[in-house]
């Protein structure tokens, strides 16, 4: 369409704008990346949603961003990749199904691993196509042609690939180390896979006899039950109490087990009494003073979490029966002599909600200290990673820093199956990307891979990696820029980070974008228990994604937690609204205009100078802010220009030539009413990508569709600074004469004498130029502009920069109320006058700042004197 549609409905509808535009999209394949040699690259991966459900508003503001992004770019020239994809989640998804399969009456080991596997790829299937509904919804300009998912062939060839090239470095081994286990699926968990929650519990407080002499030693725990599994007793070295102690025997109570007592830095001698029970099969930091101390590791519990064989008496028991239990026995016995009720964090699974057990398991993990010290160095160098806020960077490196070996088996169905087979007679372990040649005599470890092994590897996986002659691997690689949530840069930023360098030798990204947490409107964190979650998909089919994703981008910092409150998604619809109106009447306004007759070269009006100089400057604002990933800036730049300047301010002011009769007028108002608000549209589009292409389509233009058009850029022709003084100080003559009609309750449809003090004839002939809007916007009966105006006595008045304005109102008001406004004008005047020159007498601003701001300063104290001394002396006058 080349020129103006006046067929946009009289009532902005979001559902009505919204729908069917994403498949339009979608089949111009406007989101596809070209592989054109003469564009740059710009690439992002989508952090991979998990096949499970529904996307949260976490998910609907990561995902916004990510889109801001690439529709800028995008219309700034570049070959934009924005590829999405999503993950298996290995426990999540498996519960799931598990889950239904229950419902059904069976469970996935009647069923058998193959059978529960193609209902797991049943699942996934439906799933996967619920989050692209909720996708479109959102408007995200992903390139469907390069989907990936995490077990699909190309990934799965990838994963292999790294954990047989790990293994055969010696970075990947297999024993027993203390991991998360979730009794109820009975697996280990990642640490990220762990909530904690503060539960009322108790601490249980002992003495444990001594051997050969008399009297025991305290010790108090949370977990009664593990004393079953102690090897030892541990205290500091340098613990003057227990000197004598080291090195001697005590005996477990109810077992009756001779442990020994260690020496040991990591005791806190200032906690409790300064003795701590070592239970090296049940507690990560006992496990490793078990291996300071060879001490015998005791494995108490089953993987249901029930007390096994090495629990005695006590075996079979659910190990919170246990606790109970052996509570009373140690109680009858005069071993347990108080507890002392305490609250404290448990770490619950996020999958299942039954309290995570740390538990001594044979296990598959990652050696982390070179992976983690080749990481921390590529931050000393020029190709380091920039988080932004860069304040993110300190606590990634603390990460790589303090990082323990990365426990990476599961103990699923449904994931990356673990590439080792075990001899059926020798025990020997073959690992490789095939199976064994004589694969009758080996069995396949049963276990699959964490599912943040394999998205470790999503930037480049997902480009064709270990294909390193991947055409998208070559030109997409490495990525521009990831954004995400500060929760997973350990357990997923730096994954990827360290999986790259070994892999590709470079860094996944340049940037890493990051931000908060989506929290309500009291700043409590958003979850089921709580109640206060809140669908992205209810907020769309009430408010529009529009005003979702403006809300969502431009809510907050980088970094900064998000508060969610319905009323400013209402008031960002109220702005689409605005938009909407204000873009009907143009359009109504724009006659028969083709884009070809747009002409810029007119006779221009102050108004018709000062938008186009407003334009520029929100151009620049609106990109550099874009630039620096300060969404919120450039939200804020873009909604006072749209809002005040063109809706408020120019729109109205162009309604004069509008309804005049000089055609030439007409035609350059109605090309700049075409031009800016083309702009504003594709400056809008990143953010409100529905309603922008909506109404740009109306508009006069050329090309298919918004998505494909041309990143607004300045024109040095259009800036004009006198044109903004110019309407700056007519914008404050009509607001000033305004408030003083509202303060007098006189409506504008009255007409009023007003007179005007200009500081000198330039101000006068400026504003005898402009005097169409002082009359259309003012509605004076008498307008009187000069420099040597006798002030009447009864007036109300308004000093502004270079005049003074007089509204006679005899009659109308009172005098003593007039003065008492004066003077708190006066009052604040004097403040400011305060303020700057305080700001002024400082020499270490004087100094340090730049010239034109110590400038600005200055006229600034100029200005305000002057407002001041002409407000004393219109008190002056009325007193008289």
């Amino acid at each position: 369409m080349n020129q103006t549609d006046l067929s946009m409905p009289t009532k902005y509808d979001p559902a009505a704008v919204e729908k069917d535009r994403y498949q339009y999209w979608v089949d111009g394949k406007f989101f596809e990346a070209s592989g054109d040699k003469n564009k740059e690259p710009y690439t992002i991966v989508i952090p991979p949603p998990n096949v499970t459900g529904k996307l949260h508003l976490g998910h609907a503001w990561d995902t916004t961003l990510q889109d801001i992004l690439s529709r800028v770019k995008r219309m700034q020239g570049y070959d934009v990749l924005w590829l999405p994809g999503m993950d298996h989640a290995g426990i999540a998804t498996q519960a799931k199904v598990e889950a239904k399969l229950r419902e059904s009456g069976t469970s996935r080991h009647e069923l058998g691993r193959e059978k529960f596997l193609e209902k797991s790829w049943e699942w996934k299937k439906e799933y996967a196509q619920f989050i692209r509904t909720q996708w479109e919804k959102l408007g995200l300009g992903l390139d469907y042609s390069r989907e990936r998912f995490t077990l699909d062939d190309g990934l799965s060839e990838a994963v292999k690939e790294v954990f047989v090239k790990l293994y055969e470095k010696g970075l990947i081994y297999r024993g027993e180390y203390i991991i998360n286990w979730d009794p109820a699926t009975r697996t280990a968990l990642s640490d990220i896979e762990v909530e904690y929650e503060d539960v009322q519990g108790a601490f249980y407080h002992m003495r444990y006899p001594l051997k050969d002499e008399e009297g025991g030693i305290e010790i108090a725990t949370t977990r009664p039950e593990t004393m079953l599994g102690d090897t030892a007793i541990a205290v500091h070295p340098e613990d003057e109490r227990y000197q004598h102690l080291i090195g001697k025997k005590a005996i477990l109570p109810i077992v009756g087990r001779e442990i020994e007592i260690v020496a040991d830095d990591y005791v806190d001698m200032e906690f409790g009494s300064g003795a701590v029970k070592i239970t090296p099969a049940h507690d990560p930091n006992d496990f490793e003073i078990g291996n300071r101390h060879n001490l015998e590791r005791v494995l108490i519990m089953n993987e249901d979490g029930s007390m096994n064989k090495n629990a005695g008496k006590y075996q079979g028991m659910d190990r919170f029966d246990c606790r109970k239990q052996i509570v009373k026995d140690l109680q009858a016995e005069g071993v347990l002599f108080e507890i002392e009720e305490h609250l404290h964090s448990v770490g619950h699974s996020e999958r299942s909600g039954a309290v995570v057990e740390p538990y001594l398991s044979t296990q598959w993990f990652v050696d982390m200290n070179p992976l983690a010290e080749a990481s921390v160095d590529l931050q000393k160098g020029e190709d380091k990673v920039q988080f932004v806020p860069d304040r993110f960077e300190k606590p990634y490196l603390h990460w790589m820093e303090n990082t323990r070996d990365w426990c990476i088996s599961r103990q699923l169905w449904w994931g990356h199956r673990i590439p080792a087979w075990y001899h059926k007679e020798s025990g020997e372990i073959y690992v490789g990307k095939e199976e064994p040649k004589d694969p009758e005599n080996w069995i396949q470890d049963e276990d699959v891979l964490d599912t943040w092994f394999s998205s470790a590897l999503w930037p480049f996986s997902t480009m064709g990696w270990p294909d390193e002659k991947s055409e998208d691997y070559n030109r997409y690689f490495p990525t521009n820029v990831l954004v995400t949530g500060y929760d997973i840069i350990g357990f997923w930023v730096s994954r990827m980070i360290f999986q790259s360098i070994e892999f590709t030798g470079r860094r996944p990204f340049e940037d890493v974008l990051i931000h908060g947490l989506v929290r309500d409107a009291d700043g409590r964190k958003m979850s089921k228990s709580l109640g206060n979650g809140v669908d992205p998909m209810d907020v769309i089919d009430q408010y529009g994604a529009d005003s979702l994703r403006y809300f969502l981008s431009t809510g907050s910092s980088p970094g900064q937690d998000l508060r969610f409150h319905w009323e400013k998604v209402e008031s960002t619809w109220n702005f689409a609204n605005k938009i909407w109106n204000a873009s009907r009447f143009a359009l109504m306004n724009m006659g028969d205009l083709k884009y070809e007759d747009i002409d810029l070269s007119g006779e221009k009006s102050v108004a018709d100078q000062w938008i186009l100089t407003r334009l520029n400057q929100t151009i620049q604002q609106v990109t550099q802010n874009i630039d620096k990933y300060e969404f919120g800036e450039a939200g804020r730049q873009l909604y006072n220009f749209i809002w005040d300047d063109f809706c408020d301010w120019y729109i109205e002011m162009a309604k004069l030539p509008l309804y005049g009769e000089d055609t030439a007028r007409i035609h350059t108002t109605r090309s700049i009413l075409a031009y800016t608000l083309d702009q504003i549209m594709r400056m809008l589009h990143p953010f409100m990508p529905f309603i922008t292409e909506e109404i740009w389509q109306h508009l006069p233009h050329q090309g298919e569709s918004i998505t494909q058009a041309s990143w607004p850029e300045v024109r040095d022709e259009f800036h004009n600074e006198q044109a903004v003084q110019e309407m700056d100080r007519l914008v404050s003559i009509i607001r000033s004469v305004r408030n003083i009609r509202a303060e007098v309750d006189t409506p504008m449809s009255k007409e009023i004498q007003l007179m005007i003090q200009a500081k000198d004839e330039n101000v006068v002939s400026e504003l005898e130029k402009n005097r169409d809007y002082l009359e259309k916007f003012c509605n004076p009966s008498e307008l009187t502009i000069a420099t040597d105006l006798q002030a009447p006595e009864k007036a109300m008045s308004s000093v502004i920069t270079g005049a003074e304005l007089y509204l006679p109102l005899a009659g109308l008001i009172n005098i003593e109320d007039e003065i008492k406004r004066l003077e708190k004008e006066w009052k604040k005047w004097d403040q400011e006058v305060s303020r700057v020159q305080k700001k002024l007498a400082n020499e270490g601003f004087v100094k340090k700042a730049p010239e034109h701001v110590v400038e600005e300063e200055r006229e600034k104290e100029n200005d305000y004197l002057d407002k001041r001394t002409k407000v004393e002396a219109r008190i002056e006058e009325l007193k008289a």
